[in-house]
């Protein structure tokens, strides 16, 4: 399923683009050492400059997420759901949390208050 990029935003594309493949990854659509999609491919996907496509397909390479084999295309890596989980757990989630934090004391909650709203919070409930 192709997400939706939203090019109006603050997030630039081509990072969009790689969290886009970090997902599919994560769902099981690309398993290790299977070929993902090309520039050109993502391009006339998602109705982007390749440049723009081949720089998120890079940002996975740079982070080890894929490898690259000379002619033939990008490859997800053995260990690249690891990767992707300990990325979005050390630094999104974290950084989400410290957002929350922060708000939280800019409107003087507690940390108990918190704690039960994310508690009180039936989203895992839901996707289950």
């Amino acid at each position: 399923m192709m997400a939706i990029l939203n090019t109006d935003g603050t997030k630039p594309i081509y990072i969009q683009i790689a969290e886009w493949m970090e997902t599919e990854i994560m769902n099981g659509h690309f398993k290790a050492d299977e070929k993902v999609y090309s520039q050109y491919q993502l391009a006339e996907m998602y109705t982007i400059n390749p440049a723009t496509a081949a720089k998120g397909l890079n940002l996975l390479a740079d982070e080890n997420i894929l490898y690259k084999k000379r002619g033939l295309g990008m490859f997800v890596t053995a260990n690249a759901e690891e990767k992707i989980l300990n990325k979005r757990k050390n630094k999104i989630l974290k950084g989400l949390i410290e957002e929350v934090v922060l708000e939280a004391k800019r409107l003087q909650i507690s940390k108990e208050e918190v704690v039960s709203m994310i508690k009180e919070n039936h989203i895992w409930e839901r996707e289950q």
